[in-house]
């Protein structure tokens, strides 16, 4: 079996024993959302906190935390997936440019938005594997929900 691939400011959903992989996670989110009842899973690629910085411009919903992860949790629920039990892990956001201003830190932004739209979910975030400064590889299986993360600096790490 192949892994279906998720690519920048994409998402997918796969059931049980697919595996969803997303490349090269730089201040990118990878968030992981999983049904363990039904093994029905989500992975969205994130690659900015919020969609009101693109007003009046055509918005690619998958992009932003604010408007991807609810729109990939409503269609989990239409595969079956029962929101009381979905939870998340998240990898990513990682600070890949040397700066002094906390503007021009997308990861850490990033992250904090995943958070705050994954709170106002009710979603619980019960694994993380985020900020420093380097890439991550992300490979979702949803057979048992298990993140496997993969980078050069740190090796493999599994949430």
């Amino acid at each position: 079996m192949s892994n279906i691939v998720v690519g920048i400011s994409d998402w997918k959903i796969c059931k049980n024993p697919e595996v969803l992989v997303t490349y090269a996670l730089g201040s990118c989110v990878g968030s992981c959302l999983y049904d363990k009842v039904t093994g029905i899973a989500g992975l969205s690629h994130i690659m900015l906190p919020d969609s009101t910085s693109a007003e009046g411009k055509t918005v690619n919903r998958m992009k932003f935390a604010d408007t991807a992860l609810p729109d990939m949790l409503a269609e989990m629920i239409k595969m079956g997936a029962d929101k009381r039990r979905i939870q998340a892990k998240i990898a990513g956001g990682a600070l890949m440019f040397a700066t002094r201003s906390e503007q021009f830190n997308i990861g850490e932004r990033n992250v904090a938005a995943v958070k705050k739209a994954l709170s106002a979910l009710r979603i619980p975030i019960i694994a993380s594997d985020t900020g420093l400064n380097y890439g991550r590889t992300v490979f979702f299986q949803s057979a048992d929900g298990k993140v496997v993360i993969k980078s050069t600096v740190k090796g493999v790490n599994i949430l």
